[in-house]
């Protein structure tokens, strides 16, 4: 998926994954799209500060076929 892929998706409403469905990609309040690890809450930004190399391959990002979404940290 290339960068607007993902945040088109994001946008729609998708649930966008990186690697697998413990990382899950959002969008804050402020517009900024995260890569968020839901165990713990740790997050990075989906592209580098300028905005010009995506924070993964473009392959490992895919749109969960689940909509359920595991947020506990054990």
């Amino acid at each position: 998926m290339t960068v607007e892929d993902i945040k088109a998706a994001v946008d729609a409403g998708n649930r966008v994954h990186w690697i697998n469905s413990g990382y899950l990609v959002t969008r804050d309040d402020l517009g900024q799209y995260l890569i968020t690890f839901t165990r713990n809450a740790s997050a990075i930004g989906l592209t580098s500060r300028d905005g010009t190399r995506l924070n993964g391959k473009p392959d490992e990002f895919f749109i969960s076929e689940n909509a359920e979404v595991c947020h506990e940290v054990f």
